[in-house]
């Protein structure tokens, strides 16, 4: 199978990459196609079975890295990783708390797409890529949102909607950031008015809200906050 072809010249790159290469665009649409183009990938380096991953560099783990997170349980999932660690070159900035791989390239910047597919296979769980197309969360696009995050200084770690209420959480970068306040600002809340943020200790602080937007200030130390218009707060 080609992995690609250059017309200019005529020529055809074949190698059993051009059928593991589509897997994850594959999977949303020919799951069983996806699988065993998966598998055969798996099987070829070892990852399946009982034998040892075979590996030689880091690009060689990378696409099995990819994908194994959709169609992999746990168990396999840290065999791959085990054996990826070494090649991945995993590292943390402390300063700016990014968490990226090098792969041994010695570059200046982390590659951004092997970063990409790498993490993508990490916290993806088994069928997860594929029911974000075969079931997308429409609602979404309506519900409230957060915007105006001082990223890369905090980051989100929660940030959704349930029943009439907003839960977030903010995290620091660093050490030197946790506990600082940070700001970001709220659109498409339902309703105008008062709205009432809980701290995870219950602390309670009030926000006007004027066209369904609203600016608010959280801790940034990873603590949960809840931001729920005052009227459904008096009717619980």
């Amino acid at each position: 199978m080609d992995l690609y072809y250059d017309p200019v010249v005529d020529e055809h790159l074949r190698t059993p990459v051009g059928l593991i290469a589509p897997t994850w665009y594959l999977a949303p649409q020919r799951r069983e196609v996806a699988e065993s183009a998966w598998k055969f990938g798996a099987t070829a380096m070892g990852l399946l079975g009982d034998s040892d991953v075979a590996m030689a560099d880091a690009r060689d783990g990378l696409m099995l890295a990819w994908f194994t997170g959709e169609f992999a349980d746990r168990a396999i999932k840290e065999k791959l990783w085990e054996a990826c660690d070494t090649f991945f070159e995993p590292t943390l900035n402390p300063d700016s708390g990014e968490f990226t791989f090098g792969f041994g390239l010695n570059e200046l910047h982390p590659r951004g797409q092997f970063n990409a597919r790498v993490m993508a296979g990490w916290v993806c769980q088994p069928g997860a890529w594929t029911q974000i197309f075969e079931n997308p969360d429409l609602a979404k696009h309506s519900q409230p949102c957060v915007e105006g995050v001082d990223f890369p200084r905090v980051a989100m770690s929660q940030a959704h909607w349930d029943e009439g209420s907003l839960h977030l959480a903010a995290d620091p970068c660093n050490g030197a950031t946790n506990g600082t306040r940070t700001t970001m600002t709220i659109r498409r809340l339902p309703t105008d008015g008062e709205w009432i943020l809980q701290s995870s200790d219950e602390t309670l602080t009030s926000w006007d809200v004027v066209g369904g937007a609203t600016e608010i200030e959280l801790v940034a130390d990873g603590s949960s906050f809840t931001l729920t218009a005052l009227s459904e707060t008096l009717g619980t």
